[in-house]
């Protein structure tokens, strides 16, 4: 498996350098960020463009003025985070696990927040992709159905850079409030552990504070 998944990625990074010439730097960087150019991707880059535009930023965060909110754990979020400069170690990149290709932008000078969501309807991934993309990931695709994804992909990928932002995308202003900023808290010894975890994270097990992860330990059928 391990073999198969370098001559992959070999054989994708081959064709990316012979068919990406996107004159884009800053989706460039995207994709030198993320590992390889996808549709995703493209789905990110272009969500976070709109929304910096409508909160009326023309550069990325440098520290925490912005605060981006990501609905989905796939390629699109890493744009996101490319492209606003909001991060999880600065506390301004927010993960909701809801599985969802939706991105909320917000500015804390600003007080303001705008949400973009991908529209249904087919305008993005086509039967023929992921038909082709359950049997790359499941390791049975032939060498010409890899090829003809690596194709597809790109294409589609392209194809999402130069679509019409209200076709790509519903967008509404969001009202939400924005975290505060992250401050320094102090750490504590968890007593079964013996690693540092914040004071504020620390839960009573029998009469016992221990961290979120030393309580779900003992939370399994057969522990404790």
């Amino acid at each position: 498996m391990e073999t198969m998944t370098r001559a992959l990625y070999k054989e994708e990074m081959n064709y990316m350098d012979n068919s990406f010439n996107i004159d884009n730097e800053e989706f460039k960087e995207c994709v030198r960020f993320h590992g390889h150019f996808c549709p995703g991707l493209a789905i990110g880059f272009r969500a976070a463009k709109e929304l910096l535009r409508l909160i009326g930023v023309v550069s990325r965060s440098g520290d925490e003025e912005l605060v981006a909110i990501v609905e989905t754990d796939a390629c699109s979020a890493d744009a996101m985070q490319v492209m606003t400069g909001c991060t999880f170690g600065k506390g301004n990149f927010i993960f909701l696990n809801y599985g969802k290709h939706a991105f909320t932008l917000g500015s804390r000078q600003r007080n303001i927040a705008f949400r973009a969501s991908l529209r249904a309807g087919g305008h993005v991934f086509n039967n023929e992709f992921v038909e082709l993309f359950e049997k790359m990931r499941s390791g049975s695709a032939s060498s010409e159905e890899r090829t003809a994804f690596l194709k597809l992909r790109h294409n589609t990928g392209l194809r999402i850079l130069d679509m019409d932002t209200e076709r790509l995308f519903k967008i509404e202003e969001a009202a939400i409030r924005l975290p505060p900023k992250v401050m320094v808290v102090r750490s504590e010894t968890c007593p079964v552990c013996l690693e540092p975890v914040r004071h504020d994270y620390l839960n009573d097990l029998n009469g016992i504070l221990t961290c979120p992860s030393c309580r779900k330990v003992s939370e399994r059928p057969g522990q404790g």
